[in-house]
């Protein structure tokens, strides 16, 4: 099993708390992250993310347990992240950890360790612009509240009258799930874990990356009631994932019981893919 092989990162005490500068986008910002943005805001329009929907939500890429998952997570580095250069099955462990340490729900906790799970669509051939990265409403008005926002000027969608009004395609007040969201790992794991999960822990995989609303608060406009009520757990868990980010080294194999018998109470069964 691969996490007998690898060194996972502990949550360092010192880092964890908005002491430390997490998510500094300006002339700071690494080359790879900015040029990452420049082709995400770029390529990723309302018929990008339909034809990638109509591709991978029939979930036909085969069955596939949680630690098969990981195995392949082991390898992937986020390209989209300037805090973090280390492989991204180092950052679940990171944020779950945190949460069992604070004494969250059992089912926050496995959020905190599967969320990022989607990111297995590199593995399909998909570019990372089109996997990570912050994600964001197509088919309405792009908000100058999304990171590197002047990107924006590139995206084919900026020419379309109806695509950049306040409201675009959508209904004021018509709830997130009936929005579209720029394509990534976020809405693929959602359709993957959403039979499995409660509704809270679906939704937070759903709109983690979506800083743009639960950071800045854009697009309050689209939120229904169910969005409203749920925000306060999509808030409490991107505390989590932001800030338990370490290079310290954690071991491993003292915390897999406790995990292995997390997963097997939500995922008997290996899951469609």
């Amino acid at each position: 099993m691969f996490l007998l092989k690898i060194a996972c990162c502990f949550l360092g005490v010192a880092v964890f708390g908005e002491e430390k500068g997490y998510r500094v986008f300006d002339e700071t910002t690494p080359t790879h992250v900015k040029e990452f943005y420049l082709e995400n805001h770029t390529k990723q329009t309302l018929d990008f993310v339909l034809a990638k929907k109509k591709e991978y939500l029939p979930l036909n890429k085969g069955k596939m347990g949680i630690w098969e998952a990981f195995a392949l997570l082991e390898t992937i580095i986020d390209a989209s992240d300037p805090d973090i250069r280390l492989p991204q099955c180092y950052h679940a462990f990171q944020t779950a950890e945190k949460l069992r340490q604070d004494g969250y729900p059992r089912w926050l906790i496995l959020v905190g360790l599967i969320h990022d799970l989607g990111k297995m669509l590199t593995f399909y051939g998909e570019p990372q612009w089109a996997v990570v990265g912050d994600t964001f409403p197509v088919g309405c008005a792009f908000s100058d509240k999304v990171v590197f926002s002047e990107y924006f000027s590139f995206n084919p969608d900026l020419h379309q009258s109806l695509y950049q009004s306040k409201q675009g395609i959508y209904a004021e007040k018509c709830g997130l799930d009936a929005v579209h969201l720029s394509w990534g790992h976020d809405e693929y794991l959602y359709h993957v874990m959403k039979d499995h999960l409660p509704e809270e822990a679906s939704y937070i995989i759903r709109y983690h990356s979506f800083y743009a609303l639960h950071h800045e608060g854009a697009y309050l406009y689209l939120l229904n009631e169910k969005d409203h009520s749920f925000l306060k757990w999509l808030k409490i868990f991107s505390h989590y994932d932001l800030y338990s980010k370490s290079d310290e080294l954690l071991d491993v194999d003292t915390l897999m019981p406790y995990y292995r018998d997390l997963v097997s109470e939500f995922f008997p069964e290996p899951l469609n893919w």
